[in-house]
């Protein structure tokens, strides 16, 4: 099943280490069939702090994203952006077709 990558970058000093890891990040998802699903547009905050931005990775599936993740070509480049942002990152599977939110209630009350 689909899974993604979810990056929520913060105080973001871009600079020349940032700049290396944006020409070498597309040759590490290519492998693993990772795509941009959001990358550097457009963003509105409706709740809550926000101080940086938000990045979207798709991949085939769970275990792709995380071979992505842990993959020895992706962790040479990854200290390149941790040294110019914090960030929080999230490896998360795609619901499964006509998931409703009131499942993860369980029991009776899902329906």
């Amino acid at each position: 099943m689909t899974a993604y990558a979810i990056a929520h970058l913060h105080s973001i000093d871009f600079g020349p280490e940032l700049a290396e890891y944006l020409r070498r990040v597309d040759a590490t998802l290519e492998m693993y069939g990772g795509r941009f699903l959001v990358h550097g547009g457009r963003q509105a905050v409706r709740e809550g702090p926000h101080d940086g931005l938000v990045v979207v990775v798709e991949f085939p599936d769970l275990t792709a994203a995380r071979q992505w993740y842990d993959s020895p070509e992706y962790q040479a480049i990854v200290g390149l952006r941790t040294s110019r942002a914090r960030c929080t990152m999230i490896l998360a599977e795609k619901c499964s077709p006509g998931h409703r939110a009131i499942e993860l209630l369980g029991g009776s009350d899902a329906g």
